[in-house]
């Protein structure tokens, strides 16, 4: 079963993704990153490989798309809170671009 992050691993988890452009969400335990492309094909292209990984981890992320910009915000809704499942999928979502 996930687990809520616990104080001494948010660093190790976190801090390498805040170096990435990951930033922790106003108001809420989560974390959220825009990333830009090219073209809106691109953005959309990136989409449904991401989406192919969370479907594969049944980790689904909250995410809107413009153009050619796709805003993602991360947490795991059944521990309210942040959890390892939304670090792994934050680093997938990195090395797709």
């Amino acid at each position: 079963m996930t687990e809520k992050l616990s104080d001494a691993t948010r660093g190790p988890l976190l801090d390498p993704l805040f170096e990435s452009g990951w930033e922790m969400v106003a108001g809420r335990d989560a974390i959220s990153k825009t990333f830009k492309f090219d073209s809106f094909v691109d953005a959309f292209g990136w989409m449904t490989r991401a989406a192919i990984w969370a479907e594969k981890w049944d980790h689904h992320p909250e995410w809107s798309n413009t153009y050619n910009r796709v805003t993602v915000v991360l947490t795991t809704h059944d521990v309210e809170g942040l959890s390892a499942q939304d670090a792994k999928l934050a680093r997938k979502m990195d090395s797709l671009t």
